[in-house]
């Protein structure tokens, strides 16, 4: 298995987890850095297409081949329509979305050679629910939801699988990436992880559990499985939610 991201948060989370049981596992991070056990096995920047020839290459002199593709590395960010940057779209997009289809890009030859392996994206709620505030967020999470669904189809026939994680908040340094000029999104999204009785040791086991089951879309934990069926069984009900939610913040904001 390669995990990106795995430096910290839910990717050492998955790291551990995954090892406890017995797989084998390249933890790789833009960073080398010794925060996961046994430290980081790779430098990989997830923007760099020259990191992942080389991710490729090491998988191939270690295993031969891959069974599992973690594109969990990711960055925090946001903010309302008219505050947020064009600059801040950009920088998001290429880390959260072309992040990880650079990654699958350069895996999936391997994986179509082989005729088996298993696509695991780390999108997001944002991907399945819409807040106010996190516009540039949201979408890229949604486009992560709906290319892994798209390599699911497209790759089915070479008994490749494609699975989504969409976690609500959980307890996570996720935040020490956050950037954007909309400093109101910020301390709200902020407050949110902070609150959260929800740890990534919480979804990382619940990520394990779905894979095994053959889940598609993963979400794993109850506060994201509660939005999501208010926003299937009660359209009005959840636009309500959504539009009170951006109200407060355009109140907070303006106090």
């Amino acid at each position: 298995m390669l995990v990106t991201g795995a430096a910290s948060g839910l990717g050492a989370a998955l790291v551990a987890a995954f090892r406890s049981r017995g797989d084998e596992v390249l933890a790789t991070d833009r960073v080398d850095v010794s925060s996961v056990e046994g430290g980081i096995d790779l430098v990989l920047d997830i923007t760099s297409d020259d990191d992942w020839a080389t991710a490729v290459d090491t998988v191939r002199e270690r295993w031969g081949g891959l069974d599992v593709l973690v594109n969990n590395a990711g960055v925090a960010g946001g903010g309302r329509v008219d505050r947020c940057t064009l600059e801040e779209w950009q920088w998001i997009t290429d880390i959260n979305l072309f992040g990880l289809v650079r990654g699958t890009k350069a895996f999936v030859p391997m994986l179509k050679e082989q005729r088996a392996g298993h696509l695991v994206n780390v999108a997001s709620l944002a991907g399945l629910v819409h807040p106010g505030g996190m516009g540039s967020y949201n979408a890229v999470k949604a486009a992560v939801v709906a290319f892994t669904e798209t390599c699911g189809h497209e790759l089915a026939s070479y008994g490749i699988r494609a699975s989504v994680v969409c976690p609500s908040y959980f307890r996570t340094n996720l935040m020490d990436s956050m950037q954007g000029s909309d400093e109101a999104v910020g301390r709200v999204v902020s407050g949110l992880v902070e609150r959260s009785q929800v740890t990534a040791d919480d979804i990382a086991a619940a990520v394990l559990a779905g894979m095994d089951a053959g889940e598609d879309v993963i979400v794993p934990d109850e506060a994201a499985r509660q939005a999501y069926f208010l926003k299937w069984a009660d359209r009005p009900a959840y636009d309500a939610v959504m539009r009170d939610q951006a109200a407060k913040l355009d109140a907070g904001a303006e106090a």
